[in-house]
């Protein structure tokens, strides 16, 4: 994931120059040209938040599409292209907007305490159907973009290192990367995500899948870094604690 996310600054970086040029030149054809090789990233981000609010029963299959809120950057950053002073402005910018989109639009989620308050009592059995019911209402709905390179719509970028940090903790990871593969892991991580809130998730996602600071998260979100930081503690020790529970306690 991280050479993903170094390809995307560097991309980021060509493509941000090149727009300032085609803005000067009034070639809007070019620009969006341009601008489409960096929206694989964000048509992603914005995939996986909808396919949240479908799991979670806040939106019906169907009701959006990712273009509904991609194909509105092209407006947005050519409108505001000569007030971006640097690639990395491009970046937050174009997060920053789709988000305000995303949230004009979606209901805001709660935190599901019932799933979290029950946590030590799952069965195996009953974290093996919760799992099954996720994948079969929203796992990748929204991920299909032909035009797009499909190396940005990688669903396995979860890892075992984005919530088992410390020298103590990566003890536990190692037991656990030793049973489950990848695509497990995923899985498990995707399901425990959508019972959290939405400013908790999308955090995590952010940091995690989008290799975002917790400086630029707080910029996008409009929230401080100190919020985004305990968000982020907060979605790691709930991940944590469920990779435990389910996989690590003989008794599950």
């Amino acid at each position: 994931m991280e050479n993903v996310v170094n390809d995307v600054r560097i991309i980021m970086k060509e493509t941000y120059a090149k727009l300032v040029s085609f803005k000067r030149k009034e070639n809007r054809g070019s620009f969006n040209s341009e601008l489409l090789k960096v929206l694989p990233q964000i048509y992603r981000y914005v995939s996986k938040r909808l396919n949240s609010a479908v799991a979670n029963g806040k939106l019906n299959k169907g009701m959006f599409d990712p273009n509904d809120f991609t194909d509105q950057l092209f407006i947005e950053v050519y409108d505001n292209i000569d007030d971006i002073k640097t690639e990395n402005e491009l970046h937050i910018f174009l997060f920053k907007k789709v988000d305000e989109l995303l949230e004009d639009s979606l209901i805001e989620e709660e935190f599901d305490h019932v799933f979290f308050d029950n946590i030590d009592s799952y069965s195996k059995q009953e974290w093996d159907a919760m799992e099954e019911n996720y994948t079969q209402d929203a796992d990748g709905d929204f991920l299909l973009l032909e035009e797009l390179d499909d190396t940005f719509l990688d669903k396995s970028n979860y890892s075992l290192s984005h919530v088992f940090i410390t020298e103590e903790e990566k003890q536990l990871a190692d037991k656990l990367d030793a049973s489950l593969n990848k695509e497990r892991i995923y899985r498990h991580i995707q399901l425990v995500l959508n019972k959290m809130n939405m400013p908790m998730r999308t955090v995590f996602e952010l940091f995690t899948n989008e290799g975002l600071t917790t400086k630029e998260i707080a910029e996008i979100r409009k929230t401080t870094i100190t919020q985004v930081e305990e968000l982020l503690t907060s979605a790691r020790q709930l991940l944590k604690d469920s990779f435990e529970k389910r996989f690590l306690f003989e008794s599950n």
